[in-house]
């Protein structure tokens, strides 16, 4: 059996495992990552981010083509399958992989392909499918990611029934879909489905959609699923999921039954901790798979460090990345680190959604005097060139000392429109200021002359 020796090990070659390595050898530690899959990337690049991204951004080319009347010249409104749509996600896939691999070879960071275990707090013991290594190491990052939560009571072998992962492969496009579950995940896949025509009931155990966002932001998500053919039902939870051979019948314990020929679940992540030997360094996850970590995340012992998923909250690719590179920052005490709290969410449902900072929700309960300033995208000249007339930028800013609190976009490219509030947000003292959108001269037309806009819509409220 042969043994390694090393500074740091990684367990897991997705976002916050390939930040947490490239950090840790570029500061000259000597580095392994351990990645159970086949290929590098982890659920951000196989199953999560990359291909839903992809499958979205195929899906608005279909919907631009069937909406805009200049394409008739072309041809009639098309019809297209989602294995086909699928295919061109494939794509970005594998150019993903062959770059990250890349990352890891010319770093100098060995790659061992397998399941890792701790023997104990220093040595894990990695079982590939040919051979079983032993790594020893001074640091460990756990770095796992998360997976599916999928309830014992939901027959997930059934050929009409997927979760998030698994729809994937769905080799068919079902007239009617069910989705269980509207948070992030279950959202975009309703705009997704719902773009190709499929007729989406989008089944929500809360009461609004994606409640963390601002309220008007949520209101508009929810009248734009509605107005694309999605029903949205509320305060709902499943009694009971059957799948026969024609579709699937969802109970309701309100007594409601719904039948549709595939059915999404879309509801909880789970940390995939549970095959690591926790118990063998004395840790243990919670009743999620996720483990605590301190504000330099450690977790309780005190050389093993967790991030990204694994840990939950925001659970998101672009924060996972910075908390590993944090996390290796605090192992090889470089002057990198930082806690990573200010995260935009980026929300990629059909139009988008970004926001960062408080929301008005948040400000009126913290007795905050704000004030808002907004720019519709129907009233930009960019936005009435490409088509996306659709949604608004809100800037939320103190009366008195003008400080810009908080940035909510939703509509076409919302996701890159956020970050330029969230520069003038980091900004020290009195360079945080509505002022500095004023005082700018902006491209026109650009969709970042929103931020003019909504600053002189904003000013004009101020008395």
């Amino acid at each position: 059996m042969a043994e390694h020796h090393y500074d740091v090990v990684v367990i897991g070659a997705g976002p916050s495992g390939e930040g947490a390595a490239m950090n840790a050898t570029k500061s000259g530690k000597r580095v392994a990552i351990i990645e159970d899959k086949q290929t590098v990337g982890g659920n951000c690049t196989h199953w999560g981010t990359i291909p839903s991204k992809a499958l979205r951004h195929s899906v608005k080319q279909i919907i631009t083509f069937n909406t805009n009347v200049m394409f008739r010249d072309i041809g009639e409104p098309r019809w297209f399958s989602f294995p086909r749509v699928l295919q061109n996600a494939q794509k970005v896939i594998g150019k993903q992989v062959k770059l990250r691999t890349q990352f890891y070879a010319r770093n100098r960071v060995d790659l061992h392909n397998g399941r890792a275990h701790f023997l104990d707090g220093n040595r894990i013991e990695v079982r590939g499918s040919k051979s079983v290594e032993i790594l020893n190491t001074k640091s460990v990052v756990i770095a796992t990611g998360s997976r599916p939560y999928l309830p014992k009571d939901v027959n997930f072998r059934h050929r009409r029934i997927y979760n998030s992962d698994t729809i994937l492969n769905l080799s068919h496009t079902p007239r009617t879909l069910i989705i269980y579950g509207a948070g992030v995940i279950g959202s975009e896949y309703a705009s997704i489905f719902a773009g190709l025509g499929v007729k989406v009931d989008l089944i929500n155990p809360g009461s609004r959609l994606l409640s963390f966002l601002d309220d008007e932001i949520s209101d508009a998500l929810s009248y734009h699923l509605r107005n694309n053919g999605v029903l949205v039902r509320h305060n709902e939870e499943y009694a009971s999921v059957d799948g026969d051979d024609q579709g699937v019948v969802l109970s309701l314990k309100s007594g409601k039954k719904i039948r549709a020929d595939a059915f999404l679940w879309c509801n909880g992540r789970t940390g995939n901790t549970d095959s690591l030997g926790l118990e063998n360094i004395g840790l243990e996850p919670n009743g999620r798979g996720q483990l605590a970590v301190d504000d330099h995340y450690r977790t309780a012992v005190s050389h093993v460090y967790a991030a990204g998923d694994v840990i939950g909250w925001p659970s998101l690719a672009s924060a996972a990345y910075d908390q590993g590179r944090s996390a290796s920052s605090d192992i090889v005490r470089d002057d990198h680190f930082r806690y990573v709290a200010d995260v935009p969410t980026g929300i990629y449902t059909i139009p988008e959604i970004s926001s960062v900072g408080k929301t008005e929700r948040e400000l009126t309960e913290a007795k905050v005097p704000y004030e808002v300033g907004q720019a519709f995208f129907k009233d930009l000249a960019r936005a009435q060139i490409t088509g996306e007339a659709v949604g608004m930028l809100k800037i939320l800013f103190h009366r008195e000392s003008r400080e810009i609190l908080g940035i909510h976009c939703f509509g076409d490219q919302a996701a890159e429109i956020v970050h330029i509030g969230q520069a003038i947000m980091n900004q020290a003292g009195e360079a945080n200021s509505l002022n500095y959108f004023i005082n700018t001269t902006f491209n026109y037309p650009t969709m970042a002359e929103a931020y003019r806009v909504a600053a002189l819509n904003g000013l004009n409220r101020i008395f």
